[in-house]
């Protein structure tokens, strides 16, 4: 076997590694959770009030914020309101109020007045993911940050969300919240 022989299976070898590595880091698919149960229809469980709570967590896990919010949600035919409060740890307060618009075929899309454009998400069996750029205030500036949100709906009353925080591609942290429907 000859240099360039060995050279060109090394590099094919080497380009297989990084597929399988760069696969194995793939993100889920919506579609994946087709037949989960129960099914989530957002104007159902997000209508009402709704309490959550949850936790952001810095890149290497460290909880460094707490918070609470109670959310009153109304939807009118395809357009959904819901009306945010949280009230964090360090004592701030903030309100988010998002508006909601279903599409076909489990497609929403929403904005809120710190949501750069819009968020676009979709729904199948017990989950929605949604992604968003969200102009976060930090340290008297705000910065533009982007959001890969997944809502799991565990029952009628509990609903699980994990959302990845990135900044230029580059990991933030974590926001894990839990909704409770009243």
């Amino acid at each position: 076997m000859n240099r360039r022989s060995i050279f060109q299976r090394s590099m094919l070898l080497a380009t297989g590694v990084c597929a399988a590595l760069l696969s194995a880091c793939s993100t889920p698919h919506i579609q994946d959770y087709a037949k989960e149960t129960p099914a989530l229809e957002l104007s159902d469980y997000f209508n009402g009030t709704l309490d959550a709570y949850g936790i952001f967590s810095d890149r290497s896990g460290k909880v460094v914020k707490r918070f609470t919010v109670v959310m009153n949600c109304s939807w009118q035919g395809d357009a959904g309101t819901l009306d945010e409060s949280f009230s964090y740890s360090d004592g701030t307060t903030q309100r988010r109020i998002w508006r909601l618009t279903r599409h076909a075929n489990g497609r929403y899309t929403g904005k809120a007045d710190d949501v750069v454009g819009q968020a676009d998400g979709q729904q199948s069996g017990n989950a929605f993911n949604w992604s968003y750029t969200l102009a976060l205030p930090v340290d008297g500036r705000v910065i533009e940050v982007q959001f890969d949100d997944w809502m799991y709906l565990l029952s009628d009353k509990v609903m699980i969300n994990k959302a990845a925080m990135r900044k230029w591609g580059v990991g933030l942290g974590e926001v894990t919240l839990s909704f409770v429907k009243r």
